[in-house]
């Protein structure tokens, strides 16, 4: 059964995001630019206490921002290439600082946050392929490198992989671990039980999530590309993966076909290139990105990455 807070939590997330019906196209299209028009650009490091003490940020301007989070008086072992959420339309915000510098400390790494163009003006075309080379260069020069998204980050985070290693070479070789958490990996909606899930997940909504996903793709025949809906595209031959997700969640369907996908991959110990190494976590109960939440589940959640992580 949920914890107290996290039943408070559910309760209260349609005020907090403000989360209202569909109108119209046009009307939401409108409300997601003012949002966006009204949103300080800046990285909100404010949301960690002591962010400037403890933690250096250095942000690349062209052709989009990326900032980079590295803790103070420590030399990074790993880099982080973490994508956050936001249905492709919103920017990072304080729950997504608060996790990577969670990350930077625990894993002494160097936290790299994209800061990708974002839907309904650009959709996936605009950052996709310069993301894949920032990523290849990192990995060229790093001796770790692990990917992580939340939501629609967990989506972009899982196609990068795919794309990375289509690409091939040494690169692909670097990234040692995937963690996604309640990804949007399935923008089709090819799954039925999603619109069971409507009047459950108290965070998302099935007219606006397909909304968002036409402005991503930008086209319709853009929706099944693996860049877009990764869980439709090749698996095998990804890195060792972590993937979360709750069961109040409108994407909990698209975690279970990736989950089946991947189990039906041949499992060869002689050729790895043949399968791929998910382990996925399904959380009775639980809302949208549970683990980026102040709750007691979330702690168990970031054991279980730890231990997947280290």
């Amino acid at each position: 059964m949920p914890s107290l807070r996290h039943q408070a939590l559910a309760r209260v997330v349609p005020r907090l995001r403000g989360v209202a019906p569909l109108e119209s196209a046009r009307a939401e299209r409108a409300k997601v630019l003012e949002m966006q028009a009204a949103t300080d650009p800046a990285l909100p490091t404010g949301a960690v206490r002591q962010f400037e003490r403890d933690y250096a940020v250095t942000t690349t301007a062209a052709p989009f921002p990326i900032h980079v989070i590295r803790p103070r008086g420590r030399r990074p072992r790993t880099t982080v290439y973490y994508l956050h959420g936001g249905a492709y339309v919103a920017p990072a915000d304080p729950l997504h600082v608060r996790y990577a510098v969670r990350l930077a400390t625990e894993l002494d790494a160097e936290v790299v946050l994209p800061d990708y163009p974002l839907a309904p003006r650009h959709d996936w075309r605009a950052s996709h392929h310069l993301m894949l080379h920032d990523l290849a260069e990192r990995c060229a020069t790093q001796d770790r490198v692990v990917i992580v998204g939340d939501s629609a980050g967990g989506g972009l985070a899982l196609a990068l992989a795919q794309s990375l290693r289509d690409q091939g070479g040494a690169t692909a070789g670097t990234v040692s671990h995937l963690l996604l958490l309640s990804p949007w990996v399935d923008l089709t909606t090819s799954t039925p039980a999603t619109y069971d899930l409507d009047d459950r997940d108290p965070w998302l909504s099935i007219d606006k999530l397909e909304l968002y996903a036409e402005w991503w793709a930008g086209t319709p025949s853009d929706l099944g590309r693996p860049e877009v809906s990764p869980a439709l595209g090749d698996l095998a031959g990804l890195p060792p993966t972590l993937m979360l997700c709750g069961t109040r969640d409108l994407l909990v369907p698209g975690c279970r076909l990736l989950a089946d996908r991947a189990a039906a991959l041949p499992q060869s110990p002689d050729d790895p290139a043949d399968g791929w190494e998910l382990t996925y976590l399904e959380a009775p109960d639980l809302i949208h990105v549970f683990a980026l939440m102040p709750i007691p589940e979330a702690q168990t959640a970031w054991r279980h990455t730890t231990e997947f992580l280290r």
